[in-house]
């Protein structure tokens, strides 16, 4: 997997190749010309000397315009050289005899050297070693890059700490677009300084409120729409209590069996009306026996299938038990696998239990007989809204409800195979931290991306909540 880098690294990494680039470009430059110049100058120091020595010389020739070794004061000329500095004066005399008359230190060696002419009274040169002028060369260029240098890593601090500067309130920004999904009117978003920085930060303060005032009119509209609904279904509750009373054991069986559905209906609507209200953290999970509320659903479900000549069977190994933080929510989602295969599909209806990773999960598939799922909706039957049989009033939320519910307890619904179509739902039924998905799923062709996956939650006991992953 690519790994990716951080905003403030790059940014340091950015400004630092700058930096260096700059340095280089500058430096390097410098450096040499720092290099000629300690060079010019010495040229230009010795050929200053040298005209003042030429006119010392000068002052000493004889009145024929000519010098002799006993004319020639060496004193005079040493005082005038440099340091380290030799003087070659080479001339004729009157008999046309060369004369060559060396003052100052004689050294080996590479030399720097400045010569003039006298033309007939001879020539004149002036020499220093070559050593002196490189140190000086090497001085020279060594400062202008222990400056760049320097410079760089003035630079790299600077940059590090503007980085810093630059990033904090990207990462502060970040952590509060984390919270959007528990928006609330009391923590103030802050503003920046930066006009673009503000400008996101009003925008998210502007969604936080959105989000915040559509959260509490939905949980208004649930708790109007569960006070109704109760209203209702009390109101039915005591006629089916009359019915209770009836002479006729078939009624009265029958009314006390509706009485149960009425009573497990307003249970369920308790629990989804508390989770609209509750966050996950502040909900216990809890072990559900999944084998009896699968015969319970199958028994609710059987009538129907019977109306069709059709049946419906439930098998299970052992005791499979599921980790949920509410039982409805399960079976929920599996009523409405039930019901997609009694409304849309054909001849027997299984249900089937089992575990997976050695008991860490428990595995339900609901498959029927029928012509199974076309190729060209597959992609699109979790969509919310979205429904093959829109024409025969479906809504297109049972599927996307379902695996709403399962994710939300940590688990997956997918469609495993097509024809004839298997959903399977996986679940776990105690801690599966650090759970490798290698089961054998064969087929996910209905995997697209679901609700987003909640935060795992400690429950009681040591149990965790953890998610199924999706392949």
């Amino acid at each position: 997997m690519k790994r990716q880098s951080s905003m403030r690294g790059r940014l340091i990494t950015t400004m630092i190749t700058v930096l260096v680039a700059v340095g280089c470009l500058l430096g390097i430059p410098l450096s040499v010309v720092a290099w000629w110049w300690v060079s010019d100058i010495a040229q230009e120091e010795l050929d200053g000397r040298l005209k003042v020595i030429a006119d010392q010389l000068i002052r000493q020739e004889g009145a024929d315009g000519t010098l002799t070794p006993e004319s020639v004061d060496r004193e005079s000329f040493e005082l005038l050289l440099p340091p380290d500095g030799r003087l070659v004066i080479t001339y004729p005399d009157d008999q046309g005899t060369v004369h060559r008359t060396v003052i100052g230190d004689d050294f080996d060696g590479p030399a720097v050297t400045e010569s003039i002419g006298l033309g007939g009274a001879g020539t004149i040169a002036l020499s220093i070693p070559r050593d002196q002028v490189l140190d000086d060369q090497v001085t020279a260029s060594g400062t202008v890059i222990l400056v760049a240098v320097a410079s760089i890593i003035g630079g790299s601090v600077v940059a590090a700490v503007s980085a810093g500067r630059i990033i904090e309130p990207l990462t502060h920004l970040a952590d509060r677009a984390a919270t959007l999904t528990r928006p609330d009117f009391r923590t103030k978003w802050k503003m920046y300084g930066i006009a673009e920085l503000d400008r996101v930060s009003r925008a998210l303060a502007d969604a936080n409120t959105a989000l915040a005032l559509r959260l509490e009119r939905e949980r208004e509209i649930a708790g109007d729409a569960s006070h109704q609904v109760r209203s209702r279904l009390t109101a039915i509750q005591l006629r089916l209590d009359e019915l209770t009373l009836h002479d006729d054991p078939a009624v009265v069986a029958e009314a006390e069996a509706a009485l149960d559905q009425v009573e497990r209906l307003a249970t369920e609507l308790d629990e989804l009306v508390e989770a609209s209200r509750a966050d996950d953290s502040d909900v216990e999970p809890h072990i559900v026996d999944v084998g009896d509320m699968l015969t319970t659903l199958a028994e609710d479900f059987r009538q129907a299938f019977e109306a069709q000549g059709r049946e419906l069977t439930v098998s299970y190994e052992g005791s499979p038990q599921a980790f949920t933080t509410q039982s409805g929510r399960l079976r929920e989602a599996v009523s409405v696998l039930v019901d997609n295969a009694l409304q849309h599909g054909q001849g027997t209806c299984r249900i089937a239990v089992s575990t997976l990773q050695s008991g860490d999960l428990v595995r339900i598939t609901v498959s029927d007989e029928g012509p199974g799922v076309p190729d060209e909706i597959s992609a699109h039957i979790f969509r919310r809204g979205f429904s093959a049989g829109q024409g025969a009033g479906r809504s297109g939320v049972g599927l996307s409800l379902a695996r709403a519910l399962i994710e939300a307890d940590g688990g997956r619904l997918e469609l495993t195979e097509r024809r004839p179509p298997v959903f399977a739902i996986v679940v776990p039924s105690r801690d599966v931290s650090g759970y490798d998905d290698d089961t054998d799923d064969d087929d996910t062709d209905g995997d697209e991306s679901g609700p987003g996956a909640a935060p795992d939650g400690a429950g009681p006991d040591g149990l965790r909540r953890d998610r199924v992953p999706h392949r």
